[in-house]
């Protein structure tokens, strides 16, 4: 069972003025689910099948109310970046000792930002982090690179010679039989 909310003088009167002022339907029953549990003390589930919304429903409500205020009260748009470690502002003003360094270049690396970010947030992040971060500032991944950082030319000059040779050696079997 969860724990039982209690209100305070200053949140009833806060309810009690947003009931009044509600605009829609929707904005009305948010505010009529808090005031229920507020002023009359009902459970959860009878506020429900009062105003025929979920269990669950209220209690998100109620909860919400507990975390954000008053700003729930009203229709206002829900979204953004909810999960942001910094915010725009601040990534800027991470990302320009980089930009500065990349120079006339226009190379960044990546691990190194990562390092820098990771200390900075305080928590590890998946790289993926680190390039939606740069995207997001407009840099891109311009082209990969040349070759595999411990590729062998000499092995694979050999391979080259030897798969040439197998694949003669195949062909006459097939032929043969």
């Amino acid at each position: 069972m969860g724990c039982k909310i209690e209100f305070s003088a200053r949140q009833r009167e806060e309810i009690a003025s947003a009931l009044k002022r509600a605009e829609t339907k929707e904005e009305y029953q948010r505010v009529l689910c808090l005031w229920l549990r507020a002023e009359q003390n009902l459970s959860a589930r009878g506020i429900a099948k009062m105003l025929g919304m979920s269990f669950g429903g209220v209690r998100n409500i109620h909860s919400r109310y507990i975390k954000h205020g008053e700003k729930i009260l009203t229709n206002a748009p829900i979204g953004g970046r909810l999960h942001e470690n910094m915010s725009l502002e601040e990534e800027k003003l991470f990302l320009a000792p980089f930009e500065n360094a990349a120079g006339a270049s226009g190379i960044l690396a990546v691990s190194e930002i990562q390092k820098t970010y990771e200390k900075r947030i305080g928590c590890k992040v998946p790289p993926s982090t680190v390039y939606r971060l740069l995207a997001r500032h407009g840099w891109r991944k311009v082209a990969p690179r040349p070759s595999h950082p411990k590729a062998d030319a000499d092995l694979q000059d050999i391979f080259k010679k030897t798969l040439r040779e197998k694949s003669t050696n195949s062909n006459r079997w097939m032929k043969n039989h």
